[in-house]
């Protein structure tokens, strides 16, 4: 018999989901998403799935069909951990500390197909790599590394998606590490532990730059309270979780200027958007009801729980959606998959609301919009 929440999914929405329940478990943290269509990639520490009661081998790389929960046989081998993952139509984007993927050396990043086949994409790293974007004809990358292929890179490069070759002319450069970029229109959003982009005043922990120049975008100039660890387009400019005294989740308008902003009282490490309402994963264990907070993230003006995850409104009202996760690193990537509007969480944690979920949750789509009441400020 389907779950409720099948129901409820299939009610509301027409489609064939998943119930929460459904979907692979695994041995280690899942650090990155992402999806071509319903395929959903996943990349980590991991080194075995789990499913329907039967283990298989997943070395930091995997996938399964999120219309239906099922653990695909992409099984690329990765020799060390993957943090980050990017996908066109054809090919998956992976980047972290590993030398070797599917018995191919490959220092860093790889290019993988849908059948699991490593492809001609390989380069040398000095350094380490944290995120990937692609867009523009490109594939970003943003870590803490000084070079690429011998070739100076600060922190910053880009690659063509047609031919592979590192784009000569894409180089703005950071004086310390980039954690998160996400591309838009004709901007990459840029964030980390960084102090300026090439140079430039008021680029602090986040700026925009141009896409295809790679010069900074002078329109952008918002003031980031702490090192940024995830970006999130938003229709209405660009949300971003940061890390700190207290995590924050903060929506930004087009030029930077602040929407507004909710804090925790752990740090935020994974945010996405869908339908506007704003999600917010990472270790905290609560919601500060003011944006006032103290030693080690206590909330001075009261809070509520929120244990790992978080649901905020396009006017930054708090939702009372609140799945409890467990663990201290707890949430480390949040993710929507577009062709069934299911959310997705990967992480650290073993259970969600007391339930079986090591690593990874799925959630039926939107499960914060409108349906829920807010809590006041």
């Amino acid at each position: 018999m389907p779950s409720f929440l099948t129901v409820v999914a299939i009610f509301l929405f027409g489609l064939p989901l998943p119930a929460a329940d459904a979907g692979p478990t695994f041995n280690g943290g899942v650090y990155t998403i992402t999806h071509v269509g319903s395929v959903v990639y996943l990349g980590g520490s991991f080194t075995s799935a789990t499913y329907r009661g039967h283990s298989y081998p997943r070395e930091r790389l995997a996938a399964f069909d999120a219309r239906t929960g099922a653990l695909l046989s992409w099984a690329p081998a990765a020799d060390g951990t993957v943090r980050a993952l990017a996908a066109t139509a054809d090919s998956i984007y992976a980047a972290g500390d590993f030398h070797a993927v599917g018995g191919h050396d490959r220092d860093s990043l790889a290019r993988i197909a849908p059948n699991g086949d490593v492809l001609p994409f390989q380069h040398t790293l000095t350094g380490t790599a944290y995120a990937l974007a692609t867009g523009n004809g490109r594939l970003y990358l943003g870590g803490s590394f000084a070079a690429v292929d011998g070739r100076r890179r600060a922190n910053l490069a880009a690659f063509s998606l047609a031919t592979g070759d590192l784009d000569a002319a894409w180089r703005p450069a950071t004086d310390d590490a980039v954690h998160a970029l996400a591309a838009q229109g004709s901007r990459v959003y840029v964030g980390g532990a960084f102090h300026q982009v090439d140079d430039e005043r008021g680029t602090l922990r986040l700026a925009a730059v141009q896409a295809v120049t790679g010069r900074v975008d002078p329109a952008f100039r918002p003031k980031v309270p702490a090192e940024v660890r995830a970006i999130a387009p938003d229709p209405a400019g660009v949300d971003v979780a940061t890390a700190g005294v207290g995590g924050r989740a903060i929506a930004y308008g087009p030029t930077g200027v602040l929407r507004w902003q909710r804090v925790f009282d752990g740090d935020a490490a994974a945010i996405v958007v869908s339908k506007g309402v704003t999600y917010v994963g990472g270790h905290f264990d609560s919601a500060c009801l003011t944006s006032k907070n103290g030693v080690h993230g206590a909330c001075m003006d009261g809070s509520v729980t929120r244990h790992k995850l978080a649901a905020v409104t396009a006017g930054g009202e708090l939702s009372t959606w609140a799945p409890q996760g467990n663990g201290v690193v707890g949430v480390r990537v949040l993710s929507l998959n577009r062709a069934t509007g299911v959310l997705l969480a990967g992480g650290d944690f073993t259970t969600i609301d007391g339930q079986d979920r090591r690593r990874l949750a799925i959630f039926p789509p939107s499960p914060g919009v409108g349906r829920h009441a807010t809590v006041p400020r």
